[in-house]
């Protein structure tokens, strides 16, 4: 079952935003992985299948996920990738 944003983790609504960026990743053949999230915001995620040795991998990682994930989680500072 699952709560309310409000009473979400952080980790857990960035899970959630994940999910908006999951479907554009998977139609290019790769995917995402989240792999921490820490008390200052910061997320590190692993890109995977194409993703994972595409040469446009630190741009989407940026520009797509990590602006996804600011505008769906204030507490995200910032996103790494592991």
């Amino acid at each position: 079952m699952k709560t309310g944003y409000n009473t979400m983790t952080l980790r857990e609504k960035v899970q959630d935003a994940l999910q908006k960026v999951r479907p554009s990743l998977q139609a290019d053949g790769g995917d995402v992985q989240l792999v921490d999230v820490d008390a200052n915001g910061l997320v590190k995620v692993k890109l995977t299948g194409a993703c994972g040795g595409c040469p446009m991998s630190q741009m989407t990682l940026k520009m797509g996920i990590e602006k996804v994930l600011k505008q769906n989680v204030p507490e995200v500072t910032s996103v790494e990738s592991a």
